[in-house]
C-alpha cells in the first residue's frame, strides 16, 4: 500500500498551509519558489536547500535551513541531508511536504512520508520525456504523490502539473544595430563551456562592453570585456539587464530568473559528449523554450549572430504567476 495515498491534503485553492519546501539550488529552487504561492505556501513554512547566491536572494525574509551541497547522484550526501530532514521533522509538523528535485527530493520526502507529511514531487520542466532519475527514485518508492509539467509523458502515477513556463509570453523591442552582451555559464562544479565561449567569439560579436560571467570555465585569457568566475546576485542582475542580449547555458535556474526579469536570452545546450555535464537534459528545456517562443534556443556549435540579434529584438512579458491550486 502507498504511504501517500494515506494522507490527502485539503484541496481547497484558499487554504494557506505551513509545507516542508525542499529542493536544490539552481532551476530546481527557482521553480519551487514560482510555484510555492499557487500550493498555498503560508508564510511559516519551512525551505531546506544549499546555501548559495541564489538561495539567499529567492528565499530572503523566508525562513530556511541550509544543508550541505549534494553533487548530481551523491548518495552519501543524500544521505547525510536525509539526517537533518529527520531531525527537523522530529521537532515541527507540517501539512504537506514538496519538492521540485533533485537529490534533496529523494533525501526529503520520503522521510516526510513516512512522518505521516503528504508529500508531492513535481518532476523539474527541463524533463520534457520523462522522468529524471530522482523521480524515478521517488516513484519506485511509492511514498510520495508524483506530478509531470509535460502532459505528454502524464500517466495515472504521473499526473500533469501547469508548466512554469507557460507564463511567459515573447514581446517585439527595438533591435540594436550592433548588441552588447552578457554572458553567463553557470556554476556548475567541474563542468565547463568552452564551446559556448568560443562560438561567441565566432559570431563577431563579442567587444570591449562584453560581461563575462565564467563559473568553472575559468583561465580563458582570449576574452574582450569584463571577465568574472562568480558575479554577486545584484551585480548579476545588473548586468543582464544592462545588456542587450543575454547568452546562458540552457541551465533552468538562470533561465528563469532571466525570464523573471523580462529578458528574452539565448540559451545555449551543455551536452553530455562534450563534457559538459552529467547527461542531456538541457536540451529539453531549450526544445520547450523554443517552442514556447521565450528563447533562442541553440546548441553550441549552431550559435550565429543572427540569433544574438533575433534575442537582441525581444523582451518577456512575465505575466502573472501560476495559478496552481490542487491537492497534494
Amino acid at each position: 500500500m502507498s504511504v501517500y495515498s494515506s494522507y490527502p491534503l485539503d484541496p481547497s485553492p484558499s487554504k494557506q498551509r505551513k509545507l516542508l519546501l525542499v529542493a536544490s539550488t539552481g532551476g530546481h529552487l527557482a521553480q519551487l519558489v514560482r510555484l510555492a504561492p499557487g500550493l498555498g505556501a503560508s508564510r511559516d513554512s519551512l525551505w531546506i536547500t544549499f546555501d548559495s547566491m541564489q538561495s539567499r536572494s529567492l528565499l530572503a525574509g523566508q525562513r530556511r535551513i541550509h544543508v550541505p551541497y549534494v553533487r548530481p547522484r551523491d548518495y552519501i550526501g543524500m544521505m547525510r541531508a536525509a539526517g537533518i530532514v529527520r531531525r527537523v521533522l522530529k521537532h515541527e509538523s507540517f501539512d504537506g511536504a514538496v519538492s521540485t528535485g533533485a537529490g534533496l527530493a529523494v533525501s526529503a520526502l520520503p522521510q516526510a512520508a513516512i512522518s505521516g507529511v503528504p508529500s508531492l514531487y513535481i518532476e523539474s520542466v527541463s524533463r520534457v520525456e520523462g522522468p529524471s532519475l530522482s523521480g524515478r527514485m521517488l516513484a519506485a518508492s511509492r511514498l510520495v504523490s508524483l506530478r509531470t509539467q509535460h502532459p505528454a509523458w502524464a500517466t495515472d502515477r504521473w499526473t500533469t502539473h501547469p508548466s512554469v513556463l507557460s507564463t511567459y509570453h515573447p514581446l517585439i523591442r527595438h533591435q540594436p544595430d550592433h548588441p552588447s552582451l552578457f554572458v553567463t555559464l553557470g556554476t556548475i562544479e567541474g563542468y565547463r563551456f568552452d564551446s559556448l565561449v568560443d562560438a561567441v567569439l565566432a559570431s563577431g560579436l563579442a567587444d570591449e562592453r562584453t560581461v563575462w560571467q565564467l563559473g568553472y570555465t575559468n583561465n580563458r585569457t582570449d576574452l574582450p570585456g569584463q571577465v568574472y568566475q562568480m558575479m554577486p546576485s545584484a551585480q548579476f542582475v545588473d548586468a543582464a539587464l544592462s545588456a542587450d542580449v543575454v547568452i546562458t547555458h540552457a541551465g533552468v535556474g538562470t533561465f528563469m530568473g532571466l525570464l523573471e526579469m523580462g529578458i528574452f536570452p539565448v540559451i545555449v545546450t551543455r551536452r553530455k559528449h562534450r563534457g559538459e555535464h552529467v547527461d542531456d537534459h538541457q536540451t529539453q528545456i531549450a526544445e520547450l523554450a523554443g517552442f514556447l517562443g521565450v528563447a533562442r534556443a541553440v546548441d553550441a556549435p549552431d550559435l550565429t549572430a543572427d540569433d544574438i540579434r533575433f534575442a537582441a529584438g525581444r523582451a518577456i512579458d512575465t505575466g502573472a504567476r501560476v495559478p496552481l491550486s490542487s491537492e497534494l
